[in-house]
């Protein structure tokens, strides 16, 4: 079903260590509304949905684990070459002390992830309307992720991730309109 090819979706460089950056940057790998959950939710809901729109949510959801290992990336590279004490300054000794500098499914905070962040309800046009919601907080988040960096080569890839988000929402949005069409002409899904 899906061709890996094994690169990135768009280069990561990082011009220096900043354990702190990878603290903000973790909440769009084990967040809420971070490339996991989204992820999930997509290839878990297109099993009931309209056919017109598995292709979509597919293609996204696909994207969304791309997106993922951009931030891992990224936050592998912002704490490779960090101390203990520049781990611990940067708010994340209690990752460091259960993980040492490797990834796991937490937000920001600390809090792991939960399958409670990805919803389905079953009703496709309330899905994709989740799936807008959850598109625009990823959004807001790299935009505050964003304005917290001076790090050039880090902002030029946040940016293209922000950028995705609204792709995707302006997608979902395209195909709540095509299901609320056929709905209003009493078509069935």
């Amino acid at each position: 079903m899906w061709i890996y090819e094994k690169k990135l979706q768009y280069p990561v460089r990082v011009g220096k260590c900043d354990p702190r950056l990878a603290r903000l940057l973790i909440e769009q790998y084990g967040g809420a509304d971070g490339e996991l959950s989204a992820a999930l939710r997509y290839l878990n809901q297109r099993y009931s949905i309209p056919d017109r729109v598995i292709g979509l949510l597919t293609d996204i959801g696909t994207e969304e684990f791309a997106h993922l290992e951009m931030i891992a990336t990224m936050v592998y590279k912002l704490t490779k070459d960090a101390s203990p004490e520049q781990m611990k300054a940067a708010g994340l000794v209690d990752h460091y002390v259960n993980h040492d500098r490797a990834l796991y499914y937490h937000d920001a905070a600390g809090v792991p992830w939960t399958a409670a962040y990805i919803q389905a309800k079953g009703d496709p046009i309330a899905d994709l309307y989740e799936d807008i919601a959850a598109e625009e907080k990823a959004r807001a988040t790299y935009q505050w992720i964003i304005d917290n960096t001076d790090d050039p080569d880090i902002i030029d890839a946040l940016k293209f991730l922000r950028e995705r988000e609204i792709v995707h929402a302006l997608r979902f949005r395209e195909a709540v309109e095509l299901l609320k069409e056929h709905r209003d002409q009493k078509k069935v899904f």
